[in-house]
């Protein structure tokens, strides 16, 4: 991954270590009254079609984390070919939510990072939408457009999580840009990633369950610098 691989080392955690983290995490989401809603986007066009057996399996990780912290509800929202974008109905159950991921086939076509977040927008303003991760590789949409609707996005309080799959570095600018202005995070990230993206995209469900104080105590309980890192990025909200 190059340059950027230096500034997300990793680190190990044991077992009981996050087990416990997790079991209060969910504790605080059950004790709440507000359930917390997690839209995962991804970029499924032909791009990324090599990596995106990987992709789905460390998504995978991802989804049957987000069932141990209950309280939390996902949607998968996905952009690919011509002019496609789709959106699943929301969902407490992460085996359904990845079987449908997995079904998704790559097609050829632009990139639909502005429309993707347009739909975020409209979700949240139905219903509370607690953080959006986005995963993709390039970026063909207009700059200042995509730019304008994240800042869009952060001031509703909806921060987009951006994990950038091979850290092009045409892309990058466009993407960190996304993350801020939202008041999210942006992190690149290879095949060879899979361990440091599991537990970086299980911080983000820790923080769309419990919260930017759940989050900040998860980054201190023995994480990562990566985890430091995206945590320190993330915007004053929740």
């Amino acid at each position: 991954m190059g340059a950027s691989d230096d500034k997300l080392p990793t680190a190990g955690a044991s077992d009981d270590e996050i087990a416990g983290f997790l079991s209060k995490v969910q504790r605080v989401a059950r004790g709440g009254s507000h359930q917390g809603r997690l839209i995962f986007g991804l970029d499924a066009t032909a791009s990324r079609e090599r990596t995106w057996d990987r992709a789905c399996h460390i998504q995978a990780e991802m989804f049957r984390e987000t069932a141990t912290l209950g309280g939390l509800s996902m949607q998968l929202a996905y952009y690919r070919g011509f002019g496609e974008l789709h959106a699943t109905p929301w969902t407490s159950d992460s085996a359904a939510l990845l079987h449908r991921m997995t079904a998704v086939a790559c097609l050829g076509g632009r990139t639909q990072i502005a429309r993707l977040l347009r739909h975020a927008g409209r979700e949240t303003r139905r219903q509370k939408v607690d953080a959006m991760i986005f995963v993709g590789d390039c970026v063909e949409d207009d700059v200042d457009d995509m730019c304008h609707v994240a800042g869009k996005l952060g001031l509703v309080g909806l921060p987009v999580f951006v994990f950038h799959e091979l850290g092009d570095p045409l892309a990058r600018p466009a993407l960190q840009q996304v993350a801020r202005l939202s008041g999210g995070a942006y992190c690149p990230f290879d095949e060879h990633s899979a361990a440091r993206l599991s537990e970086l995209l299980r911080a983000v469900a820790i923080y769309a369950a419990g919260g930017r104080k759940a989050l900040e105590d998860y980054s201190r309980g023995g994480r990562s610098e990566a985890v430091r890192l995206l945590t320190s990025q993330l915007g004053r909200g929740r």
